[in-house]
């Protein structure tokens, strides 16, 4: 809910489509400058604890934008600083948060824990912006804001009723360089983990289209606020059938190609979404850029975890953050840069031609990733 309140507060105060870039670009400097630091923590302490100061860190920043909202003390600079204070706490969040799960399903179900994990995630994405949209317009910005600050006990109260998950084993890693080069050189020695991370950052950084959904919604397809939570919770909804489809085959065969082939699709719903002036159209999709996208975010968790031993899992997945945030918040910037510069279509199009141009370099490049059957993992 919040993301699509943020981008519309923003670029109702701003009217700029570079201004939504830049909303990117204030999530991915903590990203860039702390998550090796938050992947450490995730290995040295228990991950619940972690968890819970981040959890609540980040309900304060969404207070904050409540208050000010109300207040009519909002302004562009105070959104993009809770934006990076909320990144900042998602540092030391995120590696931890991803580093529960194997801990917490057997690895043989690993797959349809990820798919069904995803589909929740994204059943969530597609009931937020709908809720969104309409909160914005019958109760106002501040008012998202304060439901996401409320809802943070929920999580809270999940990871008190936890019975495990901190660790698996003991772990003497330390808060130094030497823990940062340990996790650096892990990933950067594993094919199948590294170009899997490239893949997300390529594909992500050139089909950054939702950031700017609320040009498309206000100028393009003048479908307002309303149509704006629906056009976020279009590639959700596609989401959703992948992840279900996904969840339903425990032993997929050639989950290299399909990884690949699902970039791919992602790549060509975002082209031909730009071109679309249709509302209807551009959910169809939509839809379908979210279905690509779910399908290839499972395989790439899947080999990255259960390629990873627990006391590295945190550092894995700190290096990971820097791709997979990285990609879609610096493509936000790229995006709305490119926008300014030969207008909102265009820059949707051509970032969709990029993905595809990129995903077939990296499987020419890349053989190992390209013949991956899934088969070749174990957990050490």
């Amino acid at each position: 809910m919040q993301v699509v309140a943020v981008s519309w507060q923003i670029y109702l105060l701003t009217g700029s489509p570079l201004s939504l870039g830049l909303i990117g670009l204030s999530r991915f400097l903590p990203v860039l400058f702390f998550s090796l630091i938050g992947g450490v923590f995730a290995d040295r302490y228990d991950r619940r604890r972690v968890m819970l100061v981040a959890q609540v860190a980040m309900a304060f920043f969404s207070l904050v934008l409540a208050f000010t909202t109300f207040k009519a003390t909002i302004s562009p600079l105070i959104i993009f600083l809770m934006i990076a204070a909320n990144s900042l706490a998602g540092v030391f969040d995120t590696p931890a948060r991803q580093s529960l799960v194997s801990l917490l399903v057997p690895k043989e179900q690993f797959v349809n824990a990820v798919s069904l994990m995803t589909t929740m995630w994204h059943t969530a994405i597609i009931l937020g912006p709908s809720i969104s949209g309409f909160a914005i317009a019958s109760l106002g910005v501040g008012s998202v804001y304060l439901i996401n600050a409320v809802s943070f006990l929920a999580s809270i109260t999940a990871l008190f009723l936890m019975k495990k998950g901190g660790r698996q084993f003991s772990t003497r890693t330390s808060l130094k360089l030497s823990a940062i080069r340990e996790g650096l050189r892990f990933v950067f020695k594993a094919p199948l983990i590294y170009s899997s991370m490239l893949l997300d950052f390529f594909a992500t950084f050139f089909s950054s289209a939702t950031v700017l959904l609320p040009v498309f919604a206000k100028d393009i397809l003048q479908v307002g606020p309303q149509g704006l939570g629906i056009l976020y919770a279009a590639p959700s909804l596609g989401a959703i059938s992948g992840g279900l489809i996904i969840s339903s085959f425990p032993h997929l065969k050639k989950q290299g190609k399909l990884l690949l082939v699902s970039v791919v699709l992602y790549g060509l719903a975002t082209f031909f979404f730009g071109f679309s002036r249709h509302f209807f159209l551009s959910l169809f999709i939509l839809y379908f850029s979210g279905f690509g996208d779910v399908i290839s975010t499972i395989i790439r968790n899947t080999i990255r975890q259960l390629s990873t031993p627990d006391y590295l899992r945190g550092r894995m997945v700190s290096v990971n953050m820097v791709f997979f945030m990285g990609g879609p918040q610096l493509g936000e910037v790229e995006a709305g840069l490119l926008a300014a510069a030969v207008g909102t279509p265009a820059s949707v199009s051509l970032g969709g031609l990029g993905t595809i141009v990129v995903s077939l370099l990296i499987a020419f490049f890349v053989p190992k990733l390209r013949n991956y059957q899934g088969h070749e993992i174990i957990i050490s």
